[in-house]
């Protein structure tokens, strides 16, 4: 005997068919509810649309620091001997520039070198194995030299030039530079930063949307480039140094801004 006749299968075929229309018709209905929620195809609704905009700034300002060192050598038979000549030549240098107004917190010794001196001798070969070269110590050298930081920029040739005269036996490294130059840095920034505002708003306006909150900002700089002046020895006449022209220093600062936008 048939556990279901007919006309109760008929009817169990068309309630499965039914809930099954009314289940892929809810599922279809959820999707395109949930699509609805995205502002973008494949973007989350946590997601908010953003620009981003770059924007470039420059300062410049006309250095105020004047850096260089300068170096006392001599050598003699006994390293005392050359430590008194080279301390009396620094003493005569540290007076000169005192005399100059500047400060003790501007000077400074940066290195202090004490060298044996050796002279070689080539010993005639006459078979093989040849002996290496003789070696002969015939003194020391001593070595000091010293930083200094000139802030009346105007004055650095005349100290150059003054140096030697004491027995300073070269002078190099003459740099100039900025004393503080994290307030031109931020004044760079703060153009760049303009210029970046200015950016967004015109974007902005031409894509029909409004400025939201800043999602992101970094920042980028170029290292400042200073004049730099060749060593000048003592048999290039020192005291010959004319007036040095300190030039004008760029600092520039490149800034990147994420915006939200509505």
């Amino acid at each position: 005997m048939a556990l279901f006749n007919e006309g109760q299968i008929q009817r169990i075929t068309r309630a499965f068919f039914v809930l099954l229309f009314a289940g892929s018709l809810f599922l279809a209905m959820k999707a395109i509810n949930e699509s609805k929620a995205y502002k973008f195809i494949g973007k989350s609704p946590s997601e908010q649309a953003s620009v981003t905009v770059t924007g470039k700034g420059e300062a410049f300002a006309i250095p105020d620091i004047a850096t260089f060192s300068f170096s006392v050598a001599h050598t003699e038979k006994e390293v005392l001997s050359a430590q008194q000549e080279v301390t009396r030549k620094i003493d005569a240098a540290l007076a000169f520039l005192r005399e100059n107004d500047i400060a003790e917190k501007d000077i400074k010794t940066s290195s202090y070198d004490i060298y044996p001196k050796y002279e070689y001798y080539q010993i005639v070969c006459v078979r093989m194995p040849c002996p290496s070269q003789k070696q002969e110590l015939i003194g020391y050298e001593v070595t000091q030299t010293i930083l200094v930081k000139v802030r009346d920029t105007k004055k650095a040739g005349t100290i150059l030039g003054g140096l030697g005269t004491v027995g300073v036996t070269n002078v190099s490294g003459l740099t100039f530079s900025l004393d503080d130059e994290n307030a031109k840095q931020r004044e760079a920034r703060g153009l760049a930063i303009s210029d970046a505002k200015e950016k967004a708003k015109q974007l902005a306006s031409d894509l029909g949307v409004h400025l939201g909150a800043i999602r992101n900002f970094s920042e980028s700089g170029a290292t400042p480039y200073y004049a730099r002046f060749a060593e000048m020895k003592a048999d290039s006449d020192v005291l010959s140094v004319p007036e040095i022209p300190t030039g004008e220093t760029k600092l520039t600062s490149q800034v990147t801004i994420t915006y939200e936008i509505r």
